[in-house]
């Protein structure tokens, strides 16, 4: 019988996705350059399902049925272009290969053109959940052409997360929108982190909370608007005691935090895109900061930082809890906002409706609010950010006050909040009737002759700054 899908590359992610396959019913053929790696997989899990063994590419490909399927899980970048090099000539066109690691989108718009020249099909798919995911069941975000969804779609369906029934796997648009949409979920995910990350400082630094007692509020949060795949294994992670030493695990950490680059892609590709991704980024760069240990030893010992001796706002918990909620939001709002504009200057067909769907089991950042965030862009109006949202303005604006007090304690107690307080600059930049960017308009027509909009009257505008200050009629050029 011949197999129904390929995987190459049997490290972690690969071995558990071919487990998942097999576990549900499909026959997968595996490979891994190292056949080692083939035969660890096939003595320790080969009883969950029917696999094919192979020791080359070309027995992968020989044992599939057509239109084959292959699926690359190696690591990004050169890797997975190599192996794109030594199976096109093996496949038949109508074949699909598929990209399943975290590629950067826009090597998969480059693989996708470059492949379908040969009429191959070729598809970046986002899979989010990590290791236990992949197995179990992750949200899975395909990208590549539709006719290449229906001939892969029904499997990936059926291997991914299920939230009430419904998978969480749908066809996302054209090229590399799948790995984009995932890169995105991961800034998201950054955000949200690092967001969790300083209410937990807040609260050991400033309310004087014990990780262990901080467990117990972590958990109780998890039953209110905050409900989360990451609030529920914070709460698990600070109430681990380590057992070499007694002390609560998160202190015996060091406090460095490492990144893969998706985050960093996100920040780049919103900057690029012109989409202001705030929160997101200050994650980014936050743990940017944590890795720079020698600058920040010296500091330690040099910068002084005046602290003010204050008294904590009352039920500052339950403040912490709402200004981590509202900066939660923000961080969806803006991560759904990139996607609006990636859809215009790629061409794709986003459905943020769907996306969000998509997100509500088996991913990082699977967390109740998002069958709220689905409902909202599910109507015939979908609003131009989710703050907008009734819903949402009404919820965050509850908030708001303890937000503020939040951050203005955190300044004064000198506990650095980078996402709490870029988040809620973000929701005061969107509110505010006038912004001083009317000023830097000024700055950049001044010195360099980029021309401004009036107010008052339609046109485009530029003073004669080095001569008698008149204004003209002038052609934009900003």
């Amino acid at each position: 019988m011949p197999a129904q899908i390929g995987v190459t590359g049997l490290a972690v992610m690969g071995a558990n996705l071919a487990r998942n396959f097999a576990r549900n019913g499909y026959t997968v053929a595996v490979h891994n350059r190292s056949v080692g790696k083939t035969d660890a997989l096939l003595d320790t899990h080969g009883d969950e399902g029917d696999f094919v063994r192979t020791e080359s590419l070309e027995e992968l490909v020989e044992s599939l049925e057509t239109p084959r399927r292959v699926m690359i899980m190696v690591k990004a970048g050169k890797p997975v272009d190599s192996v794109i090099e030594q199976l096109v000539p093996l496949l038949e066109p109508g074949d699909i290969v598929i990209d399943g690691g975290n590629s950067h989108f826009e090597d998969t718009r480059r693989r996708e053109a470059e492949l379908a020249k040969q009429d191959l099909h070729f598809v970046g798919v986002g899979v989010s959940g990590g290791e236990e995911g992949a197995l179990l069941g992750p949200s899975i975000m395909p990208g590549g052409s539709k006719q290449s969804y229906e001939a892969l779609g029904p499997m990936l369906e059926k291997i991914s997360a299920k939230y009430k029934g419904e998978p969480c796997c749908a066809w996302i648009s054209t090229d590399g929108a799948g790995h984009f949409v995932k890169m995105v979920h991961n800034g998201i995910e950054y955000a949200d982190m690092q967001v969790i990350g300083e209410a937990y400082d807040l609260l050991r630094a400033g309310a004087g909370l014990e990780p262990a007692e901080q467990s117990k509020i972590f958990t109780e949060w998890n039953s209110t608007s905050l409900a989360s795949f990451l609030i529920e294994i914070s709460a698990e992670v600070l109430g681990h005691v380590d057992a070499a030493t007694g002390k609560p695990l998160v202190d015996v950490i060091v406090d460095s935090a490492g990144q893969k680059g998706t985050g960093r892609w996100t920040v780049v590709s919103a900057l690029q895109l012109g989409a202001p991704t705030s929160g997101i980024a200050e994650s980014v760069f936050a743990r940017g900061l944590s890795s720079q240990r020698s600058q920040r030893a010296l500091a330690q010992e040099t910068l002084v930082g005046h602290e003010a001796d204050v008294a904590l706002p009352e039920n500052f918990v339950e403040d912490v809890r709402q200004a981590l909620f509202a900066s939660k939001l923000v961080s969806y709002a803006q991560g759904l906002d990139m996607l609006d504009n990636a859809a215009a200057e790629y061409d794709w067909e986003l459905n943020l409706a769907e996306i969000a769907s998509l997100w509500r089991a088996g991913c990082i950042i699977r967390a109740d609010l998002l069958d709220d965030i689905m409902k909202a862009y599910s109507g015939e109006q979908a609003p131009e950010n989710l703050l907008l949202a009734p819903a949402f303005t009404e919820a965050i604006a509850e908030a708001v006050p303890a937000w503020r007090r939040v951050v203005a304690t955190a300044v004064q107690l000198g506990i650095p909040v980078p996402v709490f307080s870029a988040s809620l600059a973000y929701y005061d930049g969107l509110r505010r009737k006038r912004l001083p960017a009317a000023l830097i308009q000024g700055q950049r027509d001044l010195f360099g002759a980029h021309t401004y909009e009036r107010v008052d009257r339609e046109g485009t505008f530029h003073t004669q700054w080095s001569g008698d200050k008149t204004e003209i009629s002038a052609v934009s050029t900003h």
